[in-house]
């Protein structure tokens, strides 16, 4: 029997709720204990300790001769697993769900612009999951019939609470130190027969970023760039791109009551303009503060009746009276929120636009040696985009207890499995193009690296992002920073003191600034030796990687 025949087997089954209304999901969340209802009305659920955050060791893709080529197997985020192992998870799956006393499964779309719209049907024996993916996910829109991918739509199987037999996979999937033996958790993909199996992890997001990395591998093929970024409009019809890993205020930054959201965390640009790929927002809540993030605290925290709530709160301090603590990271600093984009008090109802008029690379740095803002030639963007410098925050990946330096191309390379020029040639065109101006906006620290500096001011970053966004930055008068290369501002718009737009400024130690960003910049040299030395990029671009040709003494 074919898989196909398979999925429709245990589709047909009699303990399958297909397309069951958000009402519906919601009560059975509660019913099955699932979930909780808050005071607030929200649910509220907890996952096991190994199931916080992601587990890049635990996600794997299909290798096949007929797609071998087209993926950067160097790259650590590709791990490649045989088909044979692959078929052997989609039969555990298919027999969890078949044995299952409830099933649950959505046909939902990822992708708001018809024309590239990937038809999702997910299938998985908890509603919490698939409730959060009609969160996340999109209705399946008019037009649909017309996407590129109307005919190769995408399968999920879900089985977040199950565990794989050891003994079954042994020696075909990692040996996991934290159990002393063989996974018993997978987040596999195969791009080719556009099936997805999670097992054994519960941390929702599992499931959203398979989905994004499917979207990343397929979209380039077409034309299409896909980006790991927020995405927003001014009232004049401008957009801005907000580029960041997790934790660098993607979701924070572009949720701006002035400007309508299309979308918080993955977007594509193609021809046409921009459209988000997904329904919600899946935002971190440690240390949310209700008066410098409104937004996302109205979206999770507002009273409903908890009927008609469903933004989900996920491993979050809760106290006995149904109160949240969100300053409380003792289970997880990686909680998280997740709300339609409807909750939301002024988005897009579309969530498309046109081409992006300002783009915003976001970096916690925790070395505290980057401006808070910097202007970026279209070399230099070439540049930031491919190595996507960040912190890595405690917490967004298991196992990850404090920040520390990290390269991750594209502000994404989790999710970005194909060769790196599919992207960065995408990139350029685009910026050739359309004349977007490119920023860099460190949202870590200043005054001194992590754990002696002071974490940037959301309010002094919104300061400068705004200026970036609304074309005032592009003026002022600009040096060049001796260290990183970037166009550093002498004054900013919103920023009344513009000493602290100079980061050796707001250091007491000059001489540990200059070491400090001194290291920081033979590691950007030192990755690019690493990955991508030798692969054809322009020697301009090379050129304005910090550490390499330096201009200071």
């Amino acid at each position: 029997m074919s898989i196909q025949d398979r999925l429709e087997k245990v589709l047909s089954g009699g303990n399958v709720s297909r397309n069951s209304s958000r009402a519906d999901l919601i009560q059975a969340c509660v019913d099955n204990g699932e979930a909780f209802a808050s005071k607030n009305g929200a649910l509220v659920t907890w996952t096991r300790p190994e199931s916080t955050g992601r587990s890049p060791l635990d996600t794997i893709v299909v290798k096949r001769p007929e797609s071998e080529a087209t993926i950067d197997w160097s790259a650590a985020n590709n791990i490649p697993v045989d088909p044979e192992t692959f078929d052997m998870l989609v039969d555990d799956a298919l027999a969890t769900l078949g044995a299952s006393a409830s099933v649950y499964a959505s046909d939902r779309v990822v992708g708001a612009d018809a024309a590239y719209a990937l038809p999702v049907t997910t299938i998985a024996n908890k509603a919490l999951n698939v409730l959060f993916l009609d969160n996340m996910f999109r209705p399946r829109p008019d037009g649909i019939e017309n996407s590129i991918f109307a005919d190769k739509p995408f399968t999920l199987l879900v089985c977040p609470d199950q565990k794989l037999d050891p003994k079954r996979y042994e020696g075909r999937l990692r040996v996991d130190p934290r159990i002393g033996g063989t996974s018993t958790m997978v987040i596999a993909t195969d791009f080719d027969r556009r099936i997805g199996v999670v097992f054994g992890s519960a941390y929702c997001g599992s499931c959203k970023k398979m989905l994004f990395t499917v979207m990343n591998y397929l979209l380039p093929a077409e034309g299409i760039l896909p980006i790991h970024c927020s995405a927003n409009e001014g009232a004049e019809g401008d957009i801005a791109l907000l580029l960041g890993l997790s934790g660098t205020g993607k979701t924070t930054l572009s949720a701006d009551a002035s400007r309508a959201l299309l979308g918080d965390d993955e977007h594509g640009w193609s021809d046409t303009g921009t459209a988000n790929f997904e329904n919600g927002c899946y935002a971190k809540l440690i240390d949310l503060n209700p008066k410098k993030e409104p937004e996302i605290f109205k979206a999770c925290f507002e009273k409903k009746p908890w009927k008609e709530h469903g933004a989900i709160i996920e491993n979050a301090m809760m106290y006995p009276n149904g109160e949240f603590d969100l300053y409380d990271e003792r289970f997880t600093p990686n909680s998280r929120g997740s709300y339609p984009l409807e909750f939301l008090t002024n988005i897009k109802p579309s969530s498309t636009g046109g081409h992006p008029k300002t783009i915003l690379f976001l970096t916690a740095d925790a070395n505290g040696v980057l401006p808070p803002v910097s202007k970026l030639t279209r070399e230099q963007a070439m540049l930031w985009f491919i190595m996507g410098y960040t912190s890595k925050l405690a917490g967004t990946e298991t196992g990850v207890t404090e920040p520390k330096s990290a390269f991750s191309r594209f502000f994404g390379a989790p999710f970005m499995p194909r060769n790196p020029d599919d992207y960065a040639d995408l990139l350029g065109k685009k910026l050739d193009e359309h004349g977007t101006q490119v920023y860099l906006v460190n949202t870590g620290w200043s005054g001194g690296p992590y754990g002696v500096g002071a974490r940037m001011d959301i309010m002094l970053t919104r300061a400068m992002c705004n200026a970036a966004i609304n074309g005032s930055l592009a003026d002022v008068e600009y040096v060049k920073d001796p260290y990183f290369k970037v166009l550093v501002p002498k004054t900013c718009p919103g920023v009344d003191d513009a000493s602290l737009l100079w980061p050796e400024n707001t250091w007491s130690d000059k001489a540990a600034y200059a070491e400090r960003a001194k290291k920081l910049a033979s590691e950007f040299a030192a990755q690019w030796d690493k990955a991508y030395a030798g692969k054809g990029i322009a020697p301009a671009i090379e050129a304005e990687c910090p550490g390499r040709a330096t201009t200071h003494a």
